[in-house]
């Protein structure tokens, strides 16, 4: 049984690309520098694009491929995807929603409570030796909201 052809649009992570290969004849079209004449040589055999945020599959990558069925993004977003073109087509289209979404929001939080209580600062300052002196002032979660209250109505 032949294999089914998975055209890798972009270099990502290692681990992607050596599972891929295991399963599936891996094409890295980056590594092709006449893209038409590997398109025309290998579109019937092609029938999954990987890509990501920087690299999907375009209206003209999609009518290169006939026997295109889907078109993955390792990515959340899919402005890289022709969703129109697969849409008419027939092609599934999927991505990793939500894989960061609790991640960033943590994030956020500590940036947050880091800007709230100077923490970079105090940091900068017990470095560089000043903390000897003991003139740091101190913050507490009342002033600092406060004081970024007051900074964002000006």
């Amino acid at each position: 049984m032949e294999s089914i052809g998975v055209l890798m649009v972009c270099p990502m992570n290692t681990y992607l690309e050596q599972e891929l290969e295991k399963r599936f004849n891996l094409f890295k079209f980056w590594n092709f520098p006449d893209k038409t004449q590997f398109l025309n040589t290998h579109k019937n055999s092609i029938r999954a694009v990987v890509g990501n945020a920087t690299a999907g599959a375009d209206a003209e990558l999609i009518e290169a491929l006939p026997k295109l069925e889907i078109v993955a993004s390792f990515s959340v977003g899919l402005d890289k995807v022709d969703l129109g073109k697969c849409k008419e087509k027939g092609i599934r289209v999927t991505n990793t929603p939500d894989v960061l979404t609790e991640d960033v929001a943590d994030l956020a939080i500590g940036l947050s409570l880091a800007v709230l209580r100077r923490l970079c600062e105090s940091d900068r300052y017990v470095r560089s030796g000043k903390w000897k002196k003991g003139d740091y002032k101190l913050t507490t979660k009342r002033a600092e909201i406060h004081r970024i209250g007051y900074a964002s109505r000006r």
